[in-house]
């Protein structure tokens, strides 16, 4: 499976709307620097595919921009066959999928504002394997079964 990143998004506070970015840089073992859900923990950076943001709006009913749901990064790919254990080649940096979808509380900010979040359901959370510098257009790739391969 490929695709390309459409968007970057970063923020420096948890639980609120990330702001879009041309290029990120992105650290092996913490995430997307300058990014608050960096850290040496599983949920380093998040993805969520363009299907995802569509499906939000026609349940909100207004439009959504990438990075409204927190997510690090857009793919125009399919990422609901992704599982656990897979790998995700992004430009030059690799990550390896640890967890998909995430508990949310309903008293964060972006369900707030939007009045519900895919994120819990659809969201793909990675640590960083190999980093470098990302940018909007770069290729993806979905390695599957990739677990325990060498970056």
């Amino acid at each position: 499976m490929e695709g390309r990143i459409v968007a970057l998004s970063v923020s420096r506070e948890k639980g609120v709307p990330k702001e879009n970015v041309p290029e990120v840089r992105i650290v092996e073992g913490y995430g997307v620097e300058g990014d608050a859900h960096g850290g040496p923990w599983h949920r380093q950076v998040s993805f969520l595919d363009t299907a995802t943001l569509e499906c939000m709006r026609e349940m909100v009913g207004r439009e959504l921009r990438p990075g409204e749901l927190a997510e690090n990064v857009t793919v125009d790919l399919d990422l609901s066959e992704v599982e656990v254990g897979d790998r995700i080649l992004a430009g030059e940096c690799l990550f390896e999928v640890t967890q998909i979808g995430k508990k949310c509380h309903t008293g964060c900010a972006i369900f707030q504002r939007v009045g519900r979040c895919e994120m819990r359901n659809r969201g793909i959370f990675t640590r960083v394997l190999k980093g470098g510098l990302l940018k909007v257009g770069d290729p993806v790739k979905i390695l599957k079964g990739e677990k325990g391969a060498s970056a």
